[in-house]
């Protein structure tokens, strides 16, 4: 069969594939031979086409073949790229969840750390929040306090000048009216300058004392010991207490007064300098030039130290006070004249707000003395175990000279003082009837046992401190500031 014929028979096969329409005939040619014969009905055609034609139609069936098998092959590439795709999204399924996980877990971590932070941050922010509203809150109450004082202050003032005045005029009528009937020798004694307010606040000066007191006192300004020697001694005898002055306030429980033992200009030993020691941040000292001033409760000149000071261990030599910084072991040399701090010292090892205070409490670890001798601070350290430990300081730099290390325990006795270098100690701030218990002399370093009475007359002694220009002991005994005089034997 000729190959145009064949492809002649496989295009009407085709196009009769639509009709479903075919037959097949087997019969002898002309020439004897087997014939088989197909017929396919054309669904559109109603002849079957020249040879050209069918040519043609051959051709577009090759060419839609053709085309046919590029779409098939673009698609079979389209699969295989699907296919490796899904190869791939399948293998990173199986590798992502642990990959993220990780990154998951990382930024959990990074979230918790800063949420952290900012919880720490916020409750540091809330803590100094706390703290600004407390120091608020009592700077307010020291303000409202302070205004009342100077209120008070300025009434008493007032008060003050009136008295002086009425004072004044009175004197100057009475001594106008005595001069006439004064013998010469009186006239003499009439010179004095009656517009002197210091003569005149004196003259208004009055105090109660018993005769036996006065007998048993020396005339002079430096109290004898037993043969008349104004040196020093031994203390044998301390006297009843003499109360000069009562605090007025709550903030005056406890505290600490003085007068300087070695004076200079503007001051003099009259002066009179007191401190109330009760609340969180005492800076207020209060400075009378008179002593009328300082018992009838008129300061002349207000003191704001740059720092607290810290319990009742203060005291004032050569014009400086000297006093312990709060809540520290650093001593404090505050210049009255010119109101600044000139030196500033750490007392190596010493306790201090509670760690070795007298019997009382009252953070009482640092106690500064003045004697015949010079500066001192009693104080403990761990190494002494409890134990006072006594230092001499250079006045003007603070450096310790020397120190001696006693074996007498500091909580066991109420308070101390310095006497001619000699350490003295007192067995009880609130017996009525306690005593002078324990001396600890540096010239030999030994100590012994005493038993001279001593008198807490309001039975809450918070500071006992020596005057060695005056020779009396100052105290302040539950809200009131007493003396005692004191007797010395000779050296």
């Amino acid at each position: 069969m000729p190959a145009a014929q064949l492809l002649l028979l496989l295009a009407c096969l085709l196009w009769g594939v639509g009709a479903r329409t075919a037959q097949l005939r087997k019969a002898n040619n002309q020439n004897g031979r087997c014939q088989y014969t197909f017929s396919v009905v054309s669904p559109t055609e109603a002849s079957c086409p020249e040879q050209g034609q069918a040519m043609s139609a051959i051709q577009d069936l090759q060419r839609d073949s053709s085309s046919q098998r590029a779409d098939l092959e673009v698609i079979k590439a389209r699969l295989t790229s699907l296919e490796g795709i899904l190869h791939r999204l399948t293998l990173g399924q199986v590798a992502e969840p642990s990959e993220t996980e990780q990154g998951q877990q990382r930024q959990l971590d990074t979230l918790t750390r800063e949420r952290e932070q900012l919880e720490t941050q916020t409750r540091e922010l809330e803590t100094a929040n706390s703290n600004l509203l407390r120091d608020q809150s009592v700077l307010e109450e020291e303000k409202r306090q302070l205004r009342a004082e100077n209120e008070d202050l300025a009434r008493r003032l007032e008060s003050s000048i009136q008295e002086i005045e009425r004072l004044r005029r009175g004197q100057c009528l009475q001594a106008h009216s005595s001069s006439q009937d004064m013998s010469p020798g009186a006239r003499e004694v009439s010179r004095w300058n009656l517009e002197n307010l210091d003569f005149q606040e004196l003259k208004s000066e009055f105090s109660e004392v018993p005769a036996s007191q006065i007998l048993a006192s020396p005339t002079s300004g430096h109290p004898r010991s037993e043969d008349g020697d104004t040196g020093c001694g031994d203390l044998i005898w301390v006297g009843e207490p003499v109360t000069l002055r009562t605090a007025e306030s709550i903030t005056g429980k406890y505290g600490v007064w003085m007068r300087d033992p070695k004076p200079v200009s503007p001051y003099t030993q009259n002066t009179t300098w007191r401190i109330d020691t009760v609340g969180t941040a005492v800076r207020q000292v209060f400075e009378y030039h008179l002593v009328s001033q300082f018992t009838q409760g008129y300061p002349s000149k207000v003191h704001m130290l740059p720092r607290p000071l810290e319990s009742t261990g203060a005291v004032v030599y050569g014009g400086s006070l000297y006093f312990q910084g709060a809540a520290s072991r650093t001593v404090v040399r505050y210049e009255l004249r010119t109101e600044s701090v000139k030196a500033e010292k750490d007392i190596p090892g010493a306790g201090y707000h509670g760690q070795f205070p007298y019997s009382w409490g009252g953070y009482t670890d640092i106690d500064l003395a003045v004697d015949e001798e010079g500066l001192w601070v009693i104080y403990s350290t761990e190494e002494a175990k409890g134990a006072i430990v006594l230092s001499k300081l250079h006045p003007e730099t603070l450096e310790l000279e020397q120190t001696w290390e006693t074996n007498i325990r500091k909580l066991s006795v109420a308070n101390a003082f310095v006497i001619c270098g000699t350490l003295y100690t007192v067995s009880s701030y609130s017996a009525p009837e306690a005593t002078i218990n324990f001396a600890y002399d540096t010239a030999t370093g030994s100590s012994r046992a005493l038993s001279i009475p001593f008198r807490n007359h309001y039975k809450y002694s918070s500071m006992v401190d020596y005057n060695p220009l005056e020779k009396k002991l100052f105290a302040w005994d539950n809200f009131n500031m007493v003396t005692y005089d004191v007797r010395l034997s000779k050296m």
